[in-house]
């Protein structure tokens, strides 16, 4: 028996280092209809995925237990890649300032202001849930 033609689901690569927030985010944007690349929990395995992915967007926490995800960020950038930076520090001033018109989301994220910022930020259509798509 032949498998249901899938429709294709826009790919969002997650960086994230704590594992709870990291599956949090990722069952988020699995119910709004995306595909993940990862989560990847340190800059060198996202740096190392990246080249071989197809991707619409990210999603990248700043700080990785220390280090910081600016390699990721411009790697991404360069490439021409939407990301929103997801960080809890993303109302500091000097991270502002070094991240410049990348759109920031402070943590904790909330549901309707990641939705929003994925919405403008990927440019795809907005996604609802796939639940209540169906039917």
């Amino acid at each position: 028996m032949d498998s249901p033609i899938r429709p294709h689901r826009p790919r969002i690569l997650v960086l994230e280092d704590d594992m709870l927030l990291a599956l949090d985010m990722e069952d988020h944007l699995i119910a709004r209809g995306y595909e993940t690349a990862g989560p990847y929990g340190r800059v060198a395995q996202a740096l190392e995925a990246i080249p071989d992915l197809t991707l619409a967007g990210a999603i990248v926490d700043l700080n990785l237990a220390g280090e910081l995800s600016f390699p990721v960020i411009d790697c991404l950038t360069q490439r021409g890649i939407p990301l929103i930076v997801c960080s809890g520090y993303a109302e500091l001033p000097q991270v502002k300032a070094r991240l410049g018109s990348l759109p920031l989301i402070a943590k904790p994220w909330s549901p309707e202001r990641l939705d929003a910022l994925m919405a403008q930020t990927f440019q795809a259509d907005t996604r609802a849930p796939l639940r209540a798509r169906r039917g």
